[in-house]
């Protein structure tokens, strides 16, 4: 999915810190969202951003792609980075030129011209690397789950596509799981050569946008929207919350942008304290009131002891 490169992407150096790659990350997370954002590339640019991200924050995938560049997942582990390179670039090895050969494959060779005589002894001669058989790639696939769903968690059945074809795999989804959180699904990436395990494959949860809930790490904001008088006089609203119905407590005198926290209401966590639920008031005025929504108005005006010119 990225440009060129995953450095290049964030705008961070190639020996960047943990934490230089946190912040470019979150500085341009927050200018790509597209909750954010409406430029129509905005979606592009923040998947692109999310998945260079994911790699260099994790230690071990920044190693391998550092080592193996954008063929990283396909590299199957204990594989040494020169001979990937050389095998890449065509170089004669031992002194001895390759021929390209219009069947490649019958010669040891992908498309992509990537030797398998370099990367797994020469196989087709009989002789066989000192490595062995080699553990299969792991694998990465991305989800994208609603709030409600990632809020909720449990069993689901996701299919995915790939070289040969469809594949259905059952999966747990964790309460509360988050935006950019992996799951791992052991033994099911890339297959293993000889006796080898396959790989895991890795499923990356990608929170969709929602039309009425935003999240902020585990804490989840909606708006309430408020009559003026239920604003002025305090009441009780039911909301709707990813959890179910919630009744919130609403002060009198209670203004537009107003913050009002429901406390371990966001989205859960099994190792740790839940998110918090925010409402920001909303005060809706009727373009038609009714005859008894004028008289409350009324009635407000004459109790109310606000004076819009002493305003500063």
């Amino acid at each position: 999915m990225a440009r060129s490169d995953f450095y290049d992407v964030l705008g961070v150096a190639r020996d960047a810190s943990a934490d230089e790659i946190q912040r470019a990350y979150r500085v341009l997370a927050r200018r790509y969202h597209p909750d954010v954002n409406k430029d129509p590339g905005a979606e592009d640019r923040f998947k692109e951003v999310s998945e260079a991200y994911d790699v260099l924050s994790d230690p071990e995938m920044r190693r391998r792609y550092d080592a193996f560049g954008a063929d990283f997942r396909q590299v199957p582990d204990g594989v040494d980075p020169q001979t990937w390179a050389r095998a890449q670039a065509g170089a004669p090895r031992g002194g001895r030129t390759r021929t390209a050969s219009r069947h490649a494959a019958a010669d040891g060779e992908w498309a992509g011209g990537i030797n398998f005589e370099d990367l797994f002894g020469d196989a087709f001669g009989g002789r066989q690397r000192s490595w062995g058989p080699i553990r299969g790639a792991d694998q990465e696939a991305v989800i994208t789950l609603s709030i409600e769903d990632a809020f909720r968690g449990g069993p689901r059945s996701i299919t995915l596509s790939g070289p040969n074809g469809d594949r259905r795999y059952d999966v747990t989804i964790p309460a509360g799981v988050t935006d950019g959180q992996r799951i791992r699904l052991g033994g099911q990436g890339g297959q293993g050569t000889g006796q080898a395990p396959s790989g895991d494959l890795y499923l990356v949860v990608r929170i969709a946008p929602h039309p009425r809930y935003r999240l902020d790490g585990r804490d989840v904001h909606l708006e309430l929207p408020l009559s003026p008088w239920e604003a002025a006089l305090g009441t009780t609203a039911t909301i709707d919350t990813p959890g179910g119905e919630a009744k919130l407590r609403v002060p009198a005198g209670t203004s537009s942008g107003r913050r009002l926290r429901l406390k371990g209401r966001g989205m859960p966590n099994a190792s740790g304290r839940p998110g918090d639920l925010y409402a920001e008031a909303r005060i809706m005025v009727p373009a038609k009131p009714s005859d008894e929504e004028r008289r409350l108005f009324e009635e407000l005006a004459r109790t109310s002891t606000f004076d819009p010119r002493r305003r500063r």
